[in-house]
């Protein structure tokens, strides 16, 4: 009877502790994730601004290199350890060491504003994910929680962040749980994050933001043909990824290598933007690109759309502009899909969804959040092959990635290990 009375306690304190638990997430992380999802509202609106006025007086791409000066002169006199960007929260999560600076909220928001507004190419994720970790790290100091909870909340920052941007809560929690350590997730903070990313997504659709909708309006059935294709085309999504991961670095040394005042580097960087633009007499390249995301999956785009997209976003980015690399990835995923769908017989529009979120997930590697947000995206039904081409790609891209401060936990395959003399799989 005693045993059954002590069983009993037992299992009535930990509904206790669990109920506690809960109870105290769901209140912080809809306090933070209202504050993210605000933020991410005002970057969103912002950035459409932005655009709409670039676009309106393209007389002001001329003046890129100006604007590239002020993001240098913004970020070598005031950033610190913050112009480490997203990097620097990843690093955070590894091993707390620094408090995240508050100052990086506001100056990758306005770095990214000038960026778009005067013609740069650059996305919108890192800036949102910048924003939400500074955000949530702000909090856990306001909360005075201890160092593991203030690791969790810098990961609710980043998932927060990217649900909200994207309009995709889902893929957001997940992916804030894969993308810090290369094939392993961390469970401890699933709960929080899921909580929040659905907070935050509310609070930015309160807002009054609208996310781009985009449509796989034909499915091929399921078959041995469709997957040998799929599996084919994914190759070629995955290399992709690696090329721009690689390409990113490669500008990044070149301008340091050949511009030593890291002053210049945007400055001169955004000089060879505006002559680029110029030159191919179109502003189809630069800024978001979400217009011609939206029409690859209605029209065959040329095939070297994604080659020119990918130069100019890892040379903007290379040389010191701010931004994201995430909707330039869903470009050159698309764009190549499109492409390849003039000689792989499937569906434009399944080519253009399966390429958008593919070249997304080899660039990150968090193929898992990937699918997520092709289901999210484009419906249920192309599941399977956004699964299996997210996997392909994640697999042909290496492992590299546009976040350097990822630890590979998991080798995508042996051969890994066998290079890293003296190390073993755990």
């Amino acid at each position: 009877m005693k045993e059954k009375i002590k069983s009993y306690i037992n299992y009535t304190k930990f509904d206790q502790v669990i109920f506690e638990y809960i109870l105290k997430w769901i209140l912080i992380t809809a306090i933070v994730g209202a504050l993210i999802g605000s933020a991410s509202a005002l970057l969103l609106s912002s950035l459409n601004w932005a655009t709409d006025f670039r676009e309106n007086h393209l007389w002001i791409i001329g003046f890129l290199p100006l604007a590239g000066l002020t993001i240098g002169l913004m970020y070598h006199y005031l950033a610190g350890t913050a112009a480490k960007g997203n990097n620097f929260l990843i690093e955070e999560i590894h091993s707390a060491h620094n408090i995240i600076p508050f100052k990086m909220a506001p100056l990758v928001y306005i770095g990214t504003v000038l960026t778009h507004l005067f013609g740069g190419s650059a996305g919108r994720e890192g800036t949102g994910v910048q924003m939400g970790g500074t955000i949530a790290d702000f909090m856990s100091r306001i909360f005075r929680m201890p160092p593991y909870d203030r690791k969790i909340m810098i990961q609710i920052g980043i998932g927060v962040g990217f649900a909200s941007v994207f309009g995709t809560p889902l893929a957001g929690a997940v992916f804030a749980l894969e993308v810090i350590i290369v094939g392993r997730m961390r469970y401890d903070a699933i709960l929080p994050i899921f909580l929040a990313s659905f907070f935050a997504n509310y609070a930015c659709h309160a807002w009054g933001i609208k996310h781009t909708i985009y449509h796989i309006t034909q499915i091929p059935e399921l078959g041995a043909d469709v997957l040998l294709w799929g599996l084919l085309a994914s190759i070629f999504f995955g290399l992709t990824a690696r090329l721009f991961s690689r390409s990113i670095e490669f500008w990044g040394n070149k301008a340091k290598k050949y511009i030593s005042y890291a002053l210049f580097r945007p400055l001169l960087g955004g000089i060879c933007i505006a002559l680029c633009v110029w030159i191919m007499g179109t502003t189809k390249y630069i800024g978001l690109g979400v217009p011609v995301i939206q029409s690859s999956f209605t029209e065959v785009q040329m095939w070297y759309d994604f080659i020119i997209k990918l130069i100019l976003t890892t040379f903007t980015i290379g040389v010191g502009f701010k931004g994201g690399e995430v909707t330039p990835l869903f470009f050159v995923g698309a764009t190549l899909g499109s492409a390849l769908s003039a000689i792989i017989p499937l569906p434009l529009s399944f080519m253009a969804g399966i390429g958008f979120v593919a070249v997304f997930a080899g660039a990150t590697n968090t193929p898992i959040a990937c699918t997520l947000m092709g289901i999210e995206l484009f419906g249920v039904e192309g599941g399977m092959y956004l699964g299996i081409a997210c996997v392909a790609s994640y697999l042909f891209s290496g492992h590299t990635g546009i976040y350097t401060a990822q630890i590979v936990g998991t080798p995508k395959h042996i051969a890994y290990w066998k290079s890293k003399k003296g190390t073993t799989i755990e």
